[in-house]
């Protein structure tokens, strides 16, 4: 799966207010239960397993990125939600640098594979600088979204 499967345009925020990766974790959350994604009754459970997987080691992978992902028994499908700060999220990164995207998503409890390539693919595509550019760039979601399809689409 890559971003183009896993993203509808209502998923992204272009502005996320968050100052630390835990309050960006949630405002992500906060738009899965919005967008119908996640049930509100699963939101508390759902945050817990992804703040205690990013507890064990940050998702902060450098280059101004952070993927916060887990599994879990309470959604039957990939889902996530992208955010973009533009004054930047205290993710405790590996580089130490603020990240400016992040891209939380979640997979079904026992679908392994699935959750790495999931993860590879992100990380692969938001490793390449231009779409970075791009997304950081970009005046709305509705901009934010044709270049993740594009980038999806050309692979």
């Amino acid at each position: 799966m890559n971003l183009g499967d896993i993203l509808q345009q209502e998923q992204i925020i272009t502005d996320l207010q968050a100052s630390n990766r835990w309050e960006a974790i949630d405002e992500l959350i906060d738009s899965l239960v919005s967008t119908g994604k996640i049930s509100p009754d699963h939101r508390q459970a759902i945050s817990a397993v992804v703040k205690k997987r990013e507890t064990s080691m940050s998702t902060g992978i450098g280059f101004g990125i952070g993927i916060p992902h887990a599994s879990t028994d309470l959604i039957h499908d990939v889902v996530g939600a992208f955010g973009r700060s533009k004054k930047g999220v205290d993710f405790d990164a590996l580089d130490n640098q603020p990240v400016n995207l992040v891209m939380l998503f979640l997979v079904p409890q026992g679908q392994f594979q699935k959750h790495l390539h999931t993860l590879a693919n992100i990380a692969k595509l938001l490793h390449r600088k231009d779409f970075r550019q791009a997304l950081e760039e970009a005046a709305n979601a509705v901009e934010m979204y044709k270049i993740i399809r594009g980038a999806a689409e050309s692979k």
